[in-house]
């Protein structure tokens, strides 16, 4: 099981920084300006001659995660470790339209945020490596959830940027039930009277009744099965409590995003390794429908399958498939 106390320390350890990107012009052809970027890094950069850095590894995070997200995977992270601290400049990134990068809580557009897509988180993280670290080639990407539909994305469009994709719990479109609930959390958050159309200036109480929407299928029904009636309505309970930690223009239009990504036919352009991690019980991306159907149509692709009881949440114990990991990273160095 995952130790939250050993997660925590580790998440104290990161430094988070900040960078502003001072244009960038989305799919739609609308140019924005001043884009403040969040971002960590773990590990040294290593260089070749021309003074290029060639081991740096993107993690992207999920829904409503952010660059610290990679607090997740702390058990194999460091030296020695899959994820070894010594060979790879791991760069994690808090995508667009999350805070505490460029979204509307972080700026001053609010409601007038234009609509983006995941091309245009793509994009985003794309420009931010080149214009700080001067990146054009990357080790690896590592994506779970949705930023696995940023990972994938990104090898679609640009197939020679990187050696190799994970795809952690993730999947090659938004369909069924998981569009579903994008839908009905947005329906929600719209038809509060204090979203007031998207001109509202305190935090709306309707974002934790959407939390609560979304917090049954978060872990394995197995795990719902083992909590007592009280621990559910406490767990409930925290779910309301949290809105507060949530802006609601914020997450209509990343649910929107998420919610039109579909490269199942794009699939093919795909040519780095990929390795598909999922874990059988996610309720979220379950992977009979997802995993391992796109691990079929994306060709020099691995597919792993793990246990956890904390479901679509598991990946705090991708230890559980370390040695694979390591099998497949040691060809990159």
């Amino acid at each position: 099981m995952i130790c939250e106390e050993d997660m925590l320390k580790f998440e104290k350890n990161l430094n988070v920084e900040y960078y502003t990107l001072k244009e960038f012009d989305l799919i739609s052809g609308e140019s924005l300006k001043d884009l403040v970027v969040e971002y960590l890094t773990i590990g040294k950069p290593a260089k070749n001659e021309k003074g290029e850095i060639i081991n740096g590894i993107t993690f992207f995070h999920g829904l409503g995660g952010s660059c610290t997200s990679i607090k997740r995977l702390h058990k194999i992270i460091a030296n020695k470790k899959a994820l070894d601290t010594g060979k790879y400049f791991i760069i994690s990134i808090t995508t667009l339209g999350s805070p505490n990068s460029y979204c509307p809580s972080n700026s001053d557009l609010g409601v007038k945020f234009p609509s983006y897509t995941i091309e245009d988180m793509v994009n985003f993280q794309k420009e931010f490596l080149y214009e700080k670290f001067r990146i054009k080639h990357l080790k690896g990407l590592i994506g779970n959830s949705m930023g696995g539909f940023e990972a994938l994305t990104w090898g679609v469009l640009y197939p020679g940027d990187m050696d190799f994709i994970i795809s952690l719990v993730s999947s090659y479109k938004c369909a069924g039930h998981e569009y579903a609930i994008a839908k009905i959390v947005n329906t929600i958050i719209e038809n509060d009277p204090e979203y007031n159309n998207g001109y509202y200036n305190k935090a709306l109480k309707s974002i934790g009744l959407a939390n609560q929407v979304v917090y049954p299928i978060a872990f394995s029904m197995k795990h719902y099965m083992n909590l007592s009636n009280d621990e559910i309505d406490k767990d409930l309970n925290e779910a309301m409590l949290n809105f507060k930690t949530y802006d609601g223009n914020d997450v209509i239009l990343r649910n929107n995003a998420s919610s039109c990504y579909n490269i199942e036919n794009e699939l093919d352009k795909i040519i780095a390794e990929t390795l598909i991690i999922a874990i059988n019980q996610d309720q979220y991306f379950p992977p009979e429908l997802n995993a391992i159907v796109m691990s079929k149509m994306i060709k020099n692709s691995k597919l792993i399958i793990y246990d956890s009881d904390l479901g679509h949440l598991g990946t705090g114990e991708i230890f559980k498939v370390e040695n694979e990991l390591k099998e497949f990273l040691n060809q990159y160095g």
